[in-house]
């Protein structure tokens, strides 16, 4: 990839014209210097015009003589890039005008290059990056043969199995979620859609009026001004474009939650804000209830803690999906956290139908559900179980306070052994 122009660099007065539309600017100056005339580069070339020679437009003056002719220098701030000749009523007028179109070209020149020039510098950046990426895989492969190398075959089989157990719980809380974000996400996107092609027929309108005087033709402008109430449109642009940043937002926010809940920055153990962690999922599960339930979220001041924020928000998603199943269509959930003693403890309670007493003691087997066919998978709990045991914690079940199920974990402040 050859380096670019350097956008700062002195343009010539050919390449300036050149990013001009040469059918209409040919026209306008013979409209105004008549059929003679013509533009001359710095080193006297001619680079646009039919020349001097020949009769004027009108013929001949009075004398016989061809219509005087005079020349004007053509500036870029304080250079002279060539210069314009033609009629000698006109060319003082023609040249000042063809000097605010140069500038115009100039400044579209230089943001051009100035973004060629940024292309090539992302393009060389990234060679560089995946050159890195290369050499990253190249080590990982040699690690990651190593340790297959090492690790013995039943041990390994175990781990496995594990692994597709977090993964197929977490897989499936994913699936769930799914329907509900797409319609979370639909909902800001189709007005950001509709939006912009408000904002379409907006530019086209100002387009036209801006053309019109551009023209010169004030009656045609003032027409379309007032058939296209530019007034209302110039009050209703900076709404529409406030609505639809707003909308970005809101799914920028979704897409920041799902991401939370993914673990995509997450690096295993490392000390987190339990708190975040438990804001990111409840926010995640607000998205999905109806207006007839109730999420509240009450938390204590939480020291940070050493564990692995993406397992932690997994058993949270979890708890919660399990409260919005037991509430039904109407209920409440509510999730507290905060210290006791030498752990952090979090609650997850609802008031739904609770947990019979003859299946109390099986909810935490693998694949046990009280769900419909094709509701669950019965993971959930078990999950949770074995992300809290991973962080030397503990998890339990009990009765609400009024009626259903609440859940306490216990996450002790020294971390995972």
């Amino acid at each position: 990839m050859n380096a670019p122009a350097r956008f700062d660099r002195e343009p010539t007065l050919a390449e300036l014209l050149r990013a001009l539309p040469r059918g209409h600017l040919p026209a306008l100056l013979e409209r105004a210097l008549g059929p003679r005339w013509e533009v001359r580069d710095a080193g006297g070339a001619r680079v646009l015009g039919p020349g001097l020679d020949g009769p004027g437009r009108d013929g001949p003056g009075p004398d016989g003589a061809p219509d005087a002719a005079a020349e004007a220098p053509l500036r870029l701030g304080i250079d002279v890039l060539g210069r314009l000749s033609g009629a000698a009523a006109g060319v003082a007028d023609a040249a000042a005008w063809l000097e605010l179109v140069l500038a115009v070209a100039e400044r579209y020149r230089m943001a051009a290059e100035l973004h060629v020039e940024s292309a090539h510098a992302d393009y060389h950046a990234l060679q560089a990056q995946h050159v890195a990426l290369l050499e990253s895989e190249r080590r990982y492969r040699a690690l990651s043969a190593q340790l297959e190398e090492r690790v013995a075959a039943q041990t390994q089989a175990i781990e496995h199995a594990q692994r597709q157990i977090f993964h197929t719980e977490k897989m499936a809380a994913v699936g769930t979620l799914a329907a509900g974000m797409a319609h979370e996400i639909n909902n800001p996107i189709g007005f950001i859609r509709s939006n912009l092609g408000s904002a379409k027929e907006y530019v086209g309108a100002l387009a036209e009026v801006l053309l019109a005087y551009r023209r010169g033709d004030a009656a045609a402008a003032d027409a379309a001004w007032r058939g296209h109430d530019v007034d209302a449109l110039l009050q209703d642009f900076p709404a529409l474009l406030a609505e639809s940043g707003a909308g970005a937002d809101r799914v920028a926010h979704i897409v920041q939650n799902l991401k939370a809940y993914a673990g995509v920055d997450s690096a295993g153990a490392a000390p987190a804000d339990v708190a975040e962690a438990v804001r990111a999922a409840a926010a995640i599960v607000a998205g999905q209830l109806p207006d007839t339930v109730t999420l509240e979220v009450r938390l204590a001041p939480m020291p940070a803690l050493r564990c692995d924020a993406g397992r932690i928000r997994q058993m949270l998603l979890a708890l919660l999906h399990n409260a919005r199943l037991a509430v039904a269509d109407a209920g409440l959930i509510r999730v507290s956290g905060g210290v006791d003693g030498a752990a952090i403890r979090l609650v997850v309670e609802d008031d739904g139908c609770g947990i019979a007493p003859a299946i109390a003691a099986r909810v935490f087997e693998p694949f046990f559900t009280t769900r419909a066919v094709g509701a669950g998978m019965g993971l959930g709990l078990t999950v949770a179980r074995d992300i809290a045991a991973a962080h030397g914690g503990a998890i339990a079940l009990g009765r609400g306070a009024t009626a259903g199920t609440r859940v306490t974990v216990e996450l002790p402040l020294a971390g995972p052994p």
